[in-house]
């Protein structure tokens, strides 16, 4: 069930945002762990999350957004795997074979520390981020983003 709202929520997204991107042959797909929550005062976006900050704030309720860990992956055989991680949490993508001109097939395994809290396989659009909800951390909640730029 927790999957299915997860995938729903991320075609949502591809949709609301969806505008077709060229394909080209290398390209560079930025993963980041992301906090989000209510602040009285909230700190500026990170450069990062300018372009989603709006989405971010309709699609979650929170007021901001903080970049706990990340990575920048170029693309280039279709079958690049990489880390982003954090302090508790790290994030594994694995690309698969077979990727096409509208995106990638990625197989996603979140941990927090040493326990596997998500393994999932999506499929990250190179005209819309892939967006994930993740477990509430302290007053907020753990976001995974992978972005193609």
């Amino acid at each position: 069930m927790q999957r299915r709202s997860l995938l729903l929520l991320s075609l949502a997204l591809g949709l609301m945002l969806g505008t077709a991107v060229p394909a080209r042959g290398s390209q560079t797909v930025w993963s980041g762990l992301v906090i989000a929550n209510n602040a009285e005062q909230p700190e500026e976006t990170p450069m990062e999350l300018k372009r989603l900050e709006g989405t971010l704030k309709e699609l979650f309720g929170y007021n901001q957004f903080s970049v706990i860990g990340q990575s920048k992956k170029a693309l280039v055989t279709g079958s690049e795997d990489w880390m982003a991680q954090s302090k508790y949490f790290s994030l594994h993508v694995d690309s698969k074979e077979g990727n096409d001109k509208i995106g990638y097939r990625l197989d996603l395994k979140l941990y927090q520390e040493k326990s596997l809290l998500l393994e999932t396989e999506a499929k990250l659009s190179k005209a819309s981020p892939l967006i994930i909800r993740g477990p509430q951390v302290g007053d907020g909640q753990l976001i995974l983003l992978l972005v193609v730029q």
